[in-house]
C-alpha cells in the first residue's frame, strides 16, 4: 500500500473568495505496468501503452478534418475544440470560457494575481510561462524572428508581425467612421480620438489636455524652457523635432544660393 498524501484544491466561493483546502487520500493503487525506457508505472497497460507513445512519436489517432495527428485520444479531442469552437471549461468568476483547461488555468491567475513565473536575473514575475520566455531576450539580448526581405530582428513575433506591414504595405485596421486604415491597432485607437475629441493627456501646470502624449511632452516644453533639438551647424536649439527640420531649410537655401552664384 501506498503511503497517505494531500493535494490541493482551490474552490471558488459565491463572493469569489479563494479558498483553499487540504484533502487527505491514501492511494491503494498498485502499478505492474513499467516503462522499459524510463521508471514510470501504470496500474493499467492502456495507460503504458500511450505512455511509450511518448518515447516512439508514433501518432496513431489522426484529426478527420486537417489529419493532424496525435499520439494520444486526448490530445486529439483537445484539437478538435478547433474546428467546432467548443469551450467547455468556464470561469466561475467572469463567465468566460475556454476550449483547453490549461487556458483556463492561466486564465485564473487574472483574478487570483499569481505570477509563479519568476525571472531570475531581475525578479519580475510573470503569470504564462511564455511571458516569461519572452521577457528573458531583454537580458540576453536574442532577437529570433527575422524579416525575409531586409533582415531586421526582432524578440517577439508580434513585433515581426507589424514591421512586415511596412513592406507589405498592409493595414488591416479600419476606421469605422471615415474608412481610414492602420497598420497598427494602436494608430487607429489614436486617430478615433479625432471623432471622440477624447484628450486623455493633460498637462499638470496649465491644464491643457491632449489627444496624443507627445504632443503632451512638446507642450511641457514651454513650461521648463527646453529645447533638446539642436542645429548641428549653427548651434540654434528647439522645442520641436519639426521646427529644428524647418531651421534647417535656411542652410540649405544658402548652399543653393551660393552654388548658384558661382556658376
Amino acid at each position: 500500500m501506498s503511503p497517505p498524501f494531500f493535494f490541493l484544491v482551490k474552490t471558488i466561493q459565491p463572493q469569489k473568495k479563494y479558498e483553499t483546502k487540504y484533502i487527505m487520500s491514501e492511494s491503494t493503487e498498485t502499478k505492474p505496468f513499467s516503462c522499459a525506457t524510463n521508471d514510470s508505472s501504470f496500474s493499467k497497460k492502456m495507460k503504458l501503452n500511450t505512455h511509450t507513445r511518448a518515447h516512439t512519436s508514433e501518432k496513431t489517432f489522426f484529426c478527420e478534418i486537417c489529419n493532424s495527428s496525435f499520439s494520444k485520444k486526448s490530445s486529439l479531442i483537445d484539437h478538435q475544440r478547433v474546428h467546432t469552437g467548443e469551450k467547455p471549461f468556464s470561469c466561475e468568476v467572469c463567465d468566460s470560457s475556454f476550449a483547453w483547461k490549461s487556458s483556463l488555468v492561466q486564465h485564473m491567475r487574472v483574478h487570483t494575481g499569481e505570477k509563479p513565473f519568476c525571472c531570475e536575473l531581475c525578479d519580475s514575475s510573470f503569470s504564462q510561462k511564455s511571458t516569461l520566455t519572452t521577457h528573458m531576450r531583454i537580458h540576453t539580448k536574442e532577437e529570433p524572428y527575422v524579416c525575409e526581405l531586409c533582415g531586421s530582428a526582432f524578440s517577439r513575433k508580434s513585433i515581426l508581425t507589424k514591421h512586415n506591414r511596412i513592406h507589405t504595405g498592409e493595414k488591416p485596421f479600419d476606421c469605422e467612421v471615415c474608412g481610414s486604415s492602420f497598420s497598427r491597432q494602436s494608430n487607429l485607437k489614436v486617430h478615433m480620438r479625432v471623432h471622440t475629441g477624447e484628450k486623455p493627456y493633460s498637462c499638470g501646470v496649465c491644464g491643457s489636455s491632449f489627444s496624443q502624449k507627445p504632443h503632451l511632452t512638446n507642450h511641457i516644453r514651454i513650461h521648463t524652457g527646453e529645447k533638446p533639438f539642436t542645429c548641428e551647424i549653427c548651434g540654434s536649439s528647439f522645442s520641436e523635432r519639426s521646427n529644428l527640420t524647418n531651421h534647417m531649410r535656411i542652410h540649405t537655401n544658402k548652399k543653393r544660393m551660393s552654388k548658384t552664384k558661382v556658376t
